[in-house]
């Protein structure tokens, strides 16, 4: 594929497994970091070593214009943006009762707003080109329309992802461009609930969940839009 995709918070682990499975279908890749400048730029030479463009930008997805900025960057240094991958998305484990209004609203922001900018920004040339890939990252339970004490302004936000997700894939489909989410379950590494059983007897690799990624990318997923693909091994099923 001639084409250039973006990854937010790429030095997470699922990030990174992100980065290198979509690295095998284009020809640059922007790595986006919060904080961890270093690992960021160790990706990035990995990348070059493939013979892919790729460049390190910082962004504090928190914070408002940061996320179009973003891709605005990339834009002018890699020449385009076909492929988005929304995976930035801080939890928060803690009693509803207990957050503060400003922790939902960095939740919120950082979940869902840091989204919506990057795909008002990334969009435009997308229609240009009559081709994109947009892939915003949920969690298993995404459509569950339940309580949930403990991660409530979490749920709260990806849930509203997944109705942008579906928002733009219906507006967006007629330009050929298609937007869906991927949905892992729990992740080796990450923070895990009381209930840990999972009926495929092991955690989700980040891996996993990079291939569902990936398989949204391909020509093969052209006709699927606004899916959410839950990659949890039937956990909570």
């Amino acid at each position: 594929m001639d084409k250039v995709a973006l990854v937010t918070a790429a030095t997470s682990d699922l990030g990174k497994a992100i980065v290198l499975e979509l690295a095998e279908l284009v020809k640059g890749v922007a790595v986006h970091y919060q904080a961890n400048r270093e690992k960021a730029l160790k990706l990035v030479q990995e990348l070059k070593d493939r013979g892919l463009s790729a460049v390190a930008l910082a962004a504090d997805l928190t914070k408002a214009g940061e996320a179009a900025r973003l891709v605005k960057e990339v834009e002018r240094l890699l020449g385009r943006l076909d492929i988005l991958v929304n995976n930035y998305g801080p939890l928060l484990v803690k009693p509803w009762t207990d957050c503060t209004p400003a922790e939902v609203e960095t939740l919120w922001r950082a979940n869902v707003l840091s989204a919506w900018e990057t795909m008002q920004a990334a969009l435009p040339g997308m229609r240009r080109r009559q081709w994109g890939r947009i892939v915003n990252l949920g969690y298993s339970r995404v459509d569950e329309l339940r309580a949930f004490p403990t991660i409530a302004p979490y749920a709260m936000a990806k849930t509203s992802l997944l109705i942008l997700t579906r928002t733009a894939a219906r507006t967006e489909a007629a330009s050929g461009i298609t937007v869906n989410m991927v949905s892992p379950g729990i992740v080796e590494g990450a923070q895990r609930p009381a209930d840990t059983k999972v009926p495929a007897g092991r955690f989700a690799r980040p891996e996993d969940v990079a291939r569902a990624v990936k398989f949204f990318v391909t020509e093969e997923a052209a006709y699927i839009t606004g899916a959410n693909l839950v990659v949890a091994g039937g956990w909570k099923l």
